[in-house]
């Protein structure tokens, strides 16, 4: 972007006319933004991160019709086509964040994971944060030019212009000024990355060639230490793309959990004659994986809720001056807005469309509020709604204003998701609104505005490349738009399809509760059967059902109970269970959703005042000691938090940015380049696009798996005992060296890496 007398100037000019809002670009954007929305569902799920789907949904985009205009008698993309395919594509990935985040919290309340319920969460959401931020974008993006950077959206808006060349920089209006073409090595590295992604997760996990995980467990004197890796390529993509230091920071939690604190209580816990609380058993009697679910979760809920905290507190003053231009420009340039013919580049959405929508939105919220959690709960209905306005509003201001001075990587969603949750709890507290109901109306609030703020500053990116690249608001939020609602209508059976196929069904006598007897008034209207890959064999009985409620604060449990109301089966869901073996012994991976466990945390703490108080303080107290020394702490929080199995693949990809950074930049440096130069050149490397290929193909390739195991299931179990018989790189427990073995096709996988990210393979040759 050039500049007239202090006037940026956008590459496409005002004046010229270029296919733009096709349906083309639309439906490109949109399939491609449902795709990246399902990878990035997954991923969130499995580590509570995501990342931005612009740049590679504009590559792709660019590819693909490049490659059809060469094949087919069709028009080759414009630059302002592929502009309007990134912007549709961008939706699904903040959607996903928003609902991985808060709508599994649903299941450790003690509730069902309804369909229509994620769909409405995420649509209202969605919607609401794109209109919210529409009259925000003149003064954020117009008239902030310069002093807010915007450096996801300025990245795409290079990849864009790298991949359109000059054909007649001066044409005339309506002639095709700019053809969009593609630089092969960035096609080609994505591309390759996905595929090489998505044949990697089949061949480990489908055909069983190799293990997906591998640990050791230690014993004295450090018994109950263990350290693992689950070896995948979605998590060695994120930890490259979020580079070493965050992922360092990530591993020292993982390290502090596995080898100092689960080792600490198992050695005095030990000593224990009973169970101690929160635990059910003898601490003696408890493996690794049931020390952590009893007592580090807590304990790394509390340091993520601290993190969280900090990390907004921080951000405190920033957010206080982003809040106070945005409200003082809330109107736009009144002098454009006068104008009797207004620019191109400068028409947003009509005012009263973004009014009419917002008021539209706000009543579905209430009528949704009032129907979750019964008709007579009008008022809470109202309470919620309004919340959703003013906190929605709020956030919505602040997450576009941050995006655009650190980056939607560095954007606190998390923490003003917290800060909602508090707020709501505390109010519906003062207001007398108590149980499930307030549950339920406190998480949609707190999901609404969570997704809000996440598609907020996502709008803002993305209004910022059609800006630099000139392209015509009122065209971008219209595919955004579409492309927000066609992604709330995917990512609701995305998240039940994984939850119902990592669902495990354990026997009520194994977790003390076949002596129980259901309440009548806790019983649900409906009757289910056991289902899934993993049921129990030959078991068609219907089932009573009964949400049992935690008395100490923790997560409710769902069993399948007979006529007279005794428990039959515990239903261990597939997000935030703690059985992942079936009756039979085969392992299930389960989802670890660890924001979603806060936001539940948060809820149960406030309202019914019951949590393991001590724990979470545990956890407080580490944030605090680790802030202190000058170490961010939320990202060491989520590392304390994780598997240390997810940690270690995100630690090696960070490892394998570094290695390439310290290989790259001191050519960059001879050259004069800055350090803004330097990151932005990063964000749109080839190694960031086949990190990005990595983590769709990986993601694409579990959510295939999981849908695919109640079809196969017989050829899973089959292919199961043939590796454990004859292959040498499956299954620990019955080949000694298989966990040594496997970790040479994961060393294959860093090692395409890295060369890819030095452009020695998948590259052009000119």
């Amino acid at each position: 972007m050039s500049s007239s007398a202090g006037k940026p100037v956008a590459y496409v000019p005002d004046e010229t006319s270029l296919p733009e809002f096709t349906w083309r670009s639309v439906l490109t954007g949109t399939v491609l933004g449902l795709v990246f929305g399902a990878s990035s569902l997954f991923l969130t799920l499995k580590v509570g991160l995501t990342v931005s789907a612009s740049i590679p949904v504009a590559v792709i985009s660019m590819a693909l019709w490049r490659a059809l205009s060469k094949l087919l008698p069709v028009r080759d993309g414009t630059i302002l086509e592929h502009n309007i395919a990134q912007t549709a594509g961008s939706a699904g990935e903040s959607l996903a964040f928003g609902v991985g985040v808060t709508m599994p919290a649903i299941l450790i309340l003690g509730f069902d994971l309804e369909l229509i319920r994620v769909l409405v969460v995420a649509l209202l959401g969605g919607l609401l944060g794109i209109l919210l931020m529409i009259p925000l974008r003149r003064a954020l993006i117009v008239q902030q030019h310069g002093i807010l950077k915007y450096p996801e959206g300025t990245a795409c808006a290079e990849v864009l212009k790298a991949g359109a060349c000059d054909r007649s920089r001066n044409a005339a209006a309506g002639e095709h000024q700019r053809e969009a073409r593609l630089g092969g090595v960035n096609a080609k590295t994505i591309f390759g990355g996905l595929i090489i992604g998505l044949l990697y997760n089949v061949m480990s996990r489908s055909l069983k060639l190799w293990n997906d995980a591998v640990g050791y467990a230690f014993g004295a004197p450090l018994k109950g230490g263990s350290v693992a890796a689950e070896i995948s390529p979605e998590m060695l993509g994120v930890g490259y793309i979020i580079g070493p230091r965050v992922a360092g920071v990530m591993m020292a939690g993982g390290v502090l959990s596995y080898l100092v604190l689960i080792p600490v209580i198992k050695f005095f816990g030990q000593f224990a004659p009973g169970p101690v609380a929160p635990g059910t058993k003898p601490i003696s009697a408890m493996g690794i994986g049931e020390i952590r679910s009893e007592y580090i979760l807590y304990i790394g809920a509390g340091a993520v809720t601290a993190g969280g905290l900090v990390s907004l507190a921080r951000a405190l003053p920033t957010i206080w001056r982003g809040l106070r231009a945005g409200l003082a420009d809330f109107g736009g340039d009144e002098t454009a807005k006068r104008s009797a013919v207004t620019p191109r580049t400068e028409r947003d959405l009509p005012l009263k469309f973004v009014v009419g929508g917002v008021v539209v939105l706000l009543a579905a919220v209430t009528l949704f509020l009032r129907e979750v959690t019964g008709q007579s709960s009008i008022p809470l209905a109202v309470v919620g709604a309004l919340l959703v306005l003013v906190l929605g509003f709020l956030f919505v201001t602040v997450s576009s204003r941050l995006t655009g001075e650190i980056g939607s990587s560095s954007n606190p969603v998390s923490g003003m998701t917290i800060a909602t949750l508090l707020f709501t709890c505390l109010l519906f507290l003062v207001c007398g609104f108590k149980g499930g109901s307030a549950y339920v109306a406190a998480l949609s609030v707190g999901a609404i505005v969570c997704i809000a703020c996440s598609n907020g500053g996502t709008t803002s990116q993305d209004l910022k490349t059609g800006f630099l690249v000139g392209g015509t608001p009122a065209r971008q939020q219209i595919a955004i738009l579409i492309g927000a609602a066609a992604s709330a209508l995917v990512l609701g059976p995305v998240l039940l399809l994984l939850n119902d196929n990592a669902t495990t069904y354990v026997p009520a006598a194994r977790v003390g509760a076949a002596a129980l007897v259901a309440p009548a008034s806790e019983l649900s209207p409906r009757r289910e059967t056991t289902v899934g890959p993993h049921r129990p064999a030959g078991d068609t009985r219907t089932y009573g059902v009964w949400h049992q409620p935690d008395p100490a604060g923790g997560a409710a449990r769902k069993f399948l109970v007979d006529d007279a109301g005794r428990p039959v089966w515990l239903v261990d869901p597939g997000i935030n269970g703690k059985f992942p073996k079936t009756e039979d012994g085969r392992e299930v991976r389960k989802y670890d959703a660890p924001k979603a466990t806060l936001v539940s945390l948060i809820i149960k703490g406030i309202l019914d005042q019951k949590l393991p108080w001590a724990l979470v303080l545990f956890g407080v107290m580490i944030a605090v000691a680790l802030e202190l020394c000058g170490v961010g702490s939320l990202a060491f929080a989520v590392g304390v938090y994780l598997p240390m199995a997810v940690s270690a693949p995100i630690f090696i990809g960070g490892g394998i940015r570094w290695l390439v950074d310290r290989a790259t930049r001191p050519a960059q440096q001879r050259a004069g380049w800055t350090e803004e130069q330097m990151a932005a050149e990063s964000d749109k490397s080839p190694g960031v696009l086949m990190a990005s290929g990595y983590i769709a193909g990986g993601s694409i390739a579990g959510i295939v798996v999981a849908a695919s195991q109640g079809l196969l299931e017989g050829f899973d179990k089959w292919i199961t005992d043939w590796s454990q018989r004859v292959n040498p790189f499956f299954e620990a427990d019955a080949h000694a060296y298989s966990g040594a073995l496997s970790l040479i096709p994961f060393a294959v996988l860093c090692a395409l890496l890295f060369l890819a990210a030095r452009g020695r393979i998948l590259a052009v040759r000119r």
